[in-house]
């Protein structure tokens, strides 16, 4: 399969399965990742995702050129009388966190999956640029849009109109990844964080990632407002009583997202 997908304690993690082709994506990867998603917004047991690449060498190389070939409808067949979207994206605008492990390259789509996600980590031999200029076309995964929100424009702004690739070093300067770990340590430092978030209060953990997310295209006063209205929500909650009470006894909290 070219995707695989496992679920253990509340993550879900999610591995491009292409090796031989740096992960790159093509037809039946971007369906069987439209599913993976899918479930991941729908299945109640799961409360983070963590996704990665098969291999050392790359997390995505991107659009798998050699195997993408130009569909035979137009573009509004496509879009207007498909029952399914073919956006890259599909389905990973959920509440719950997506953590990514970037093992090596992260190209093209591969690095707007990678900004799709709320927390990036690399490894060392991380290598991330969106390439599609020298292409003669642009990103249309969302990297002209997120990229400029992860990183200063003019960096954005070179990386797109150039398509150059940046290193882990400077993706790490500039915000664009949160961590940068050993090829070897990546995915341990990833998981490790998944469970942790996994671990914590499940309807709480969703709402900071939609007060984040929705605050931010806000006006300051009225993301304040949204806030408070999220945090009143939350307020008389099962799993609020259950952490304060675990916290005055002195042991884990056992959250039912209730």
């Amino acid at each position: 399969m070219p995707v695989d997908v496992s679920v253990t304690d509340g993550v879900a993690e999610i591995t491009l399965n292409r090796p031989e082709a740096r992960n790159a994506i093509d037809a039946e990867m971007r369906e069987r990742l439209h599913e993976a998603w899918r479930r991941v917004g729908s299945d109640p047991e799961i409360r983070v995702a963590l996704v990665t690449g098969a291999g050392t060498k790359a997390f995505c190389a991107g659009a798998d050129l050699k195997r993408t070939m130009p569909p035979q409808e137009s573009f509004a067949q496509l879009t207007f009388n498909s029952t399914r979207s073919q956006h890259l994206l599909t389905g990973m605008n959920t509440d719950k966190p997506i953590i990514c492990a970037i093992n090596g390259y992260a190209i093209g789509g591969g690095l707007e999956m990678a900004l799709a996600c709320d927390i990036r980590l690399a490894s060392t031999n991380a290598e991330l640029g969106l390439a599609e200029v020298r292409h003669g076309t642009i990103p249309g995964g969302g990297g002209t849009q997120h990229l400029p929100r992860a990183v200063p424009q003019s960096l954005a702004m070179q990386m797109l109109l150039t398509g150059d690739r940046i290193n882990a070093a400077k993706a790490l300067e500039s915000g664009l990844v949160s961590e940068v770990e050993t090829p070897e340590g990546l995915l341990p430092r990833a998981r490790e964080m998944a469970n942790r978030i996994a671990r914590n209060g499940p309807l709480a953990v969703r709402a900071i990632k939609r007060v984040v997310r929705e605050g931010m295209a806000m006006p300051l006063a009225s993301a304040l407002q949204f806030e408070q209205f999220v945090w009143g929500n939350l307020r008389d909650t099962e799993d609020r009583v259950e952490g304060r009470r675990a916290f005055a006894e002195g042991r884990v909290p056992q959250f039912k997202g209730r």
